[in-house]
């Protein structure tokens, strides 16, 4: 934690004009951090972000500039775990379409501690909570990241803990959480300015003093 001024940062759902600074955080993590690379059949997403999460109305991809940069990214799909890998029961308990699933929450190093991820999370929740379809918040993370598990265990709810299973293959410890859904979304977008006149997106900006340090 610091007591440094906080960079300006503005979150906002994803343009066109993101979408090659999304991915080029998205296959950085993968690469430098995780240790994996590029997965095709996890990573789809990646490669054809518009069409996800910028043609979808029930999907959304939010996303942290700084400087005119994609800093930090959170997205929404309507979908839930698949069966294989995940077990049977898990894939029936959060099935596809009523599913909002939380995904690619991603910080890059230097812009971490400012309470970035944390913010994009609930707001992505809310757009989950105010969606109409979903009725359930769903993800799973990997627990050899640095910090993944503590930050979602201070958020979500654990599931599963399939590490023991090794559902991912190796080099991946798999936990699976469910966020509880907000019941007061509206309410929490319109007293903190998330959402724009005639516009049911957020957009926020760090520098007004609504993003605490964590």
């Amino acid at each position: 934690m610091t007591d440094a001024p906080h960079p300006e940062y503005t979150l906002r759902p994803a343009t066109p004009a993101d979408t090659d600074g999304a991915r080029r955080l998205m296959l950085d993590t993968f690469y430098e951090e995780f240790g994996y690379g590029y997965v095709p059949e996890w990573h789809r997403d990646v490669i054809d972000i518009a069409g996800t999460y910028l043609d979808d109305p029930r999907h959304l991809l939010l996303v942290a500039v700084h400087n005119g940069e994609v800093v930090a990214t959170t997205g929404v799909r309507s979908a839930g775990p698949a069966h294989p890998p995940h077990p049977r029961w898990l894939a029936e308990r959060y099935p596809h379409g009523t599913t909002a699933q939380i995904v690619r929450v991603y910080v890059k190093a230097e812009h971490r501690r400012h309470g970035l991820a944390r913010t994009l999370v609930r707001i992505a929740s809310d757009f989950a909570a105010t969606t109409p379809g979903y009725d359930r918040i769903y993800l799973h993370t990997n627990a050899r990241a640095e910090g993944a598990e503590a930050f979602w265990r201070s958020m979500a709810k654990e599931v599963f803990d399939a590490r023991t299973t090794g559902e991912h293959g190796p080099g991946v410890d798999t936990v699976h959480f469910e966020i509880p859904m907000p019941h007061n979304a509206t309410l929490v977008w319109a007293q903190e300015g998330l959402v724009a006149p005639g516009d049911s997106r957020p957009e926020h900006r760090a520098d007004q003093g609504k993003i605490p340090a964590t």
